[in-house]
């Protein structure tokens, strides 16, 4: 593993901490979900032969401090916070972008709103749900994920969310998981639970009804679809969080890449999710 040089940026009502290793042109990722920096960490070291890859925990996560704990959240927010690093380092050069499921959000609005600071731009399964043509369904999830968080507390509430994301969005208030073989994570991502616990509370009352209500410009995001790969894991097919990216990529008319395992391919797959992001960013 390669030791990062570790910064703090002063961003709008927030300090993000952030992460560099490695030579080269930026690749900036940008996390998803409850993960921060060390979400990454298994394909920022891989990433990092050819890259100076930045990594950063989004505002409000793990080391990233929001001055006012309780304040809304929004994706135009996110996005500035990944254009301030970009411009601090890369000042005179685009980079390529990376991001993930929530963090895939970010990245779509840093291009639309930004494009210039982007050469290449890799989105993994985001959950952009309002483009899809039962995005009512989604709502209701998103609105019954609140409501148990609210009347039953956190793990409930994720139990439902994570329900509606293998199903599609439409559990019909049924949480019971579906029988899959479990995973078995390697040790440096059972060493993150903790952080990632503590980072959910935060995730899912603002981070999730908030992105997941974004509604991306598809027409400008056609105009700049030369720069923009949409992505999804192999393993994801008939859930959620792969929907989106597979209408968008129908949309734009581009080609749909897919990833090693599912919608957290990077931490159960990272050798070959890292070799993937790599031809990807290269064609």
């Amino acid at each position: 593993m390669t030791d990062p040089t570790i910064g703090n940026l002063r961003v709008n009502g927030a300090t993000l901490h952030y992460e560099v290793r490695g030579r080269g042109p930026l690749l900036l990722l940008i996390p998803g979900g409850a993960g921060g920096a060390a979400s990454l960490d298994g394909i920022a070291d891989d990433l990092a032969a050819e890259y100076t890859v930045a990594t950063y925990d989004p505002r409000g996560m793990s080391g990233s401090t929001l001055d006012d704990p309780g304040a809304e959240q929004n994706v135009a927010e996110h996005a500035d916070d990944a254009l301030r690093i970009l411009e601090l380092l890369s000042p005179d050069e685009p980079a390529k972008v990376f991001g993930s499921s929530s963090g895939g959000i970010t990245a779509l609005h840093l291009l639309t709103a930004h494009p210039e600071r982007i050469e290449r731009l890799v989105a993994h399964e985001p959950p952009v749900v309002e483009v899809l043509p039962d995005a009512p369904e989604h709502r209701a999830l998103i609105a019954r994920v609140q409501e148990t968080l609210r009347g039953q507390g956190l793990m409930p509430a994720m139990a439902e969310f994570a329900a509606g994301l293998r199903r599609g969005g439409d559990t019909g208030g049924d949480t019971t998981p579906d029988s899959k073989p479990e995973i078995s994570l390697p040790p440096q991502a059972a060493a993150r639970a903790e952080r990632t616990m503590a980072n959910l509370p935060y995730f899912l009352e603002r981070i999730v009804p908030s992105f997941m209500s974004y509604t991306p410009d598809i027409d400008r995001l056609e105009e700049l679809s030369n720069r923009l790969v949409l992505a999804c894991g192999q393993d994801s097919h008939g859930e959620l969080p792969y929907r989106p990216a597979a209408f968008l990529a129908e949309r734009l008319n581009t080609e749909l890449l897919h990833f090693p395992g599912g919608h957290t391919g990077l931490t159960t797959h990272p050798a070959e999710f890292a070799e993937r992001l790599r031809k990807a960013l290269q064609a």
